[in-house]
């Protein structure tokens, strides 16, 4: 899906394991529960702009917004940690 969305190509996915939160509903693709739900989204399919499905992909999927994202997270766990007066408690799972 992901690598499809990188092209700019719009994706039709049964609602299964992870789609739901990769295809952005009427932006990205359809999601879709029967093969009757999956003929129907072909015939929508023009209706989805190639540009804004790579757009999609671009501000969810690319390395650079990932590692953005995780050096966001290890610079709050990494603040909290040295905030903390009891630092085992910032990373126990009850802390999250």
């Amino acid at each position: 899906m992901i690598e499809a969305m990188a092209c700019g190509t719009p994706v039709i996915a049964f609602k299964s394991g992870s789609v739901v939160e990769v295809i952005e509903e009427g932006v990205s693709g359809f999601v879709v529960e029967t093969l009757e739900d999956a003929v129907a989204a072909v015939g929508r399919i023009g209706s989805l702009e190639r540009a804004e499905v790579r757009a999609a992909f671009e501000r969810r999927f690319t390395a650079e917004r990932m590692a953005r994202d995780y050096t966001r997270i290890y610079q709050a766990l990494s603040a909290s940690y040295f905030a903390s007066s009891d630092p085992t408690q910032v990373l126990s799972p009850a802390a999250t």
